[in-house]
């Protein structure tokens, strides 16, 4: 938004900015921020960062956590939620020591590395990231888990649940099970709220694509984003994630994007569309290729594929999502491609056609993720793929233009299957990382980290009993 701290400083005394607010990610995904006066903000910042301690956001131990983010003007933009008038921005994390270095656990700096990389590589110089965002939009959760005590309750107006509900005004039109696709209003009463999200993703910068209400009955949604850049997407997750959710709050509703908040209902994903530029030029497009992919495509679909299992530890990085990739549902289990078929792990659709359009899409992903590094993990399969020339048919990956689930079961069993389990992901990622380390994109360090903290969610999950446990076997 700005080009240097006079353009700021003029910005900030024209419209009476009061406070500056900096947004610092953690490892799992999450925004912290940090606020202060605007009269405060000078070059002294920028050049030498806020301190902060790291080991809050789970970099580093308590021994050595003092850290500093560095506030990045380009990433600015108006905080629409305050009622103060409030700039806020990324900030870029540094480690101390003799000299003050990028820090390489930032998540941040690793989607940086990632698309220099790519760029030295001469494979392509342009990465475009095009995300699906699903979410439920709520009127209630609540939860308790105490020793005695495991409940969750959730609620939405819409649901079909509520068709019989005499304690409050009731108008009907409620939305039945799996039956929210496209639906119209006044079935679809989140219309206007989603409006105002788009509307304001539009005035901060993230061009939205297009919005609908999706299948899931009780309150299920879609925007989808229009292509961005590696870093440039993955700022733009964050700011779609915290516009949407303080939007629905400012509304009195409440926003999940976990991957499986209802059983027997639709999921959350977040589908992602790829695709490399040269010289502004596509390099996926080939008017004989299989679907009209070029063998590029082809080898960065192989790349994908056969790290897929590897990827879901930072695509699919909750115990959650694996509730959500199970056989059944719309979400995809077997690692193959095919195009317009939503049940394979690489989907090429039907649809884009022309050169400038030409891509993928991979489906298994969902919003759990740390965006930075989920981008960043599937452009570097990619060029793995399309280095090593991974072709998916040879690999015996398809394509399979049939739907997966409905193949016999002998046929079934020729195609493998992604990780079931957050457990086998962090297996998978520790047998296959080394194409990740490529160009000193990813440390090891961070990948460590990823096992180590993915392992630690398993297995609080592991041990702790579920309310089904009580009316499987309570009795025995």
């Amino acid at each position: 938004m700005f080009k240097d701290l006079s353009d700021f400083k003029a910005y900030c005394i024209d419209n009476e900015v009061k406070l500056i607010d900096f947004k610092v990610i953690d490892l799992a995904g999450r925004w912290h921020h940090l606020t202060i006066p605007a009269s405060r903000f000078s070059e002294k910042i920028i050049e030498n960062g806020i301190g902060f301690d790291g080991s809050s956001y789970g970099f580093l131990t308590v021994e050595k956590s003092d850290m500093v983010f560095k506030p990045d003007l380009s990433s600015a933009f108006i905080d629409p939620f305050n009622d103060t008038s409030t700039i806020t921005m990324i900030g870029n994390i540094y480690s101390l020591g003799d000299e003050t270095t990028r820090f390489e656990g930032d998540p941040r700096y690793v989607a940086e590395k990632a698309e220099r990389y790519m760029e030295d590589s001469g494979i392509a110089d342009k990465a475009l990231f095009g995300p699906e965002f699903e979410f439920y939009i709520l009127d209630h959760i609540s939860y308790r888990n105490t020793p005695n005590h495991m409940e969750v309750y959730l609620d939405a107006e819409q649901a079909e649940w509520n068709t019989g509900r005499k304690d409050t005004k009731n108008l009907g039109f409620k939305v039945h099970h799996k039956k929210g696709y496209h639906v119209d209003i006044p079935y679809d009463i989140n219309f206007n709220l989603r409006n105002n999200m788009v509307l304001k993703l539009e005035e901060h910068g993230v061009p939205v694509k297009y919005h609908h209400s999706e299948v899931g009955g009780p309150g299920q949604l879609e925007i989808e984003l229009s292509f961005g850049g590696l870093v440039e997407m993955a700022d733009r997750t964050m700011i779609s994630k915290y516009i949407i959710k303080n939007e629905a709050t400012k509304n009195e509703k409440t926003v999940t994007f976990m991957p499986k908040p209802f059983f027997g209902e639709a999921g959350n994903g977040m589908h992602v569309h790829l695709q490399l530029f040269k010289d502004k030029e596509p390099i996926f497009y080939d008017e004989y290729g299989y679907s009209q992919l070029s063998n590029t495509a082809l080898y960065a679909i192989g790349g994908i594929l056969k790290h897929s299992p590897a990827l879901m530890a930072f695509t699919n990085p909750s115990t959650n999502s694996y509730k959500r990739l199970v056989p059944g549902y719309e979400a995809p289990v077997s690692i193959c491609f095919a195009t317009a078929n939503r049940s394979s792990v690489i989907r090429i659709p039907g649809y884009a056609k022309e050169p400038m359009e030409k891509r993928f899409e991979f489906r298994p992903s969902d919003a759990t993720c740390n965006p930075y590094l989920a981008y960043s993990a599937l452009l570097m399969a990619m060029l793995d793929g399309i280095k090593n020339e991974i072709n998916p048919t040879s690999e015996g990956y398809g394509p399979y233009d049939v739907n997966i689930f409905d193949l016999p079961e002998e046929e079934k069993a020729n195609i493998k299957g992604l990780p079931k389990s957050l457990e086998e992901a962090a297996d998978a990622l520790e047998n296959d990382y080394k194409f990740l380390l490529e160009g000193g994109v990813f440390s090891l360090g961070i990948i460590k980290d990823q096992i180590k903290q993915i392992r630690k969610d398993a297995s609080r999950v592991n041990i702790t009993p579920h309310p089904v446990e009580y009316e499987m076997y309570y009795d025995l």
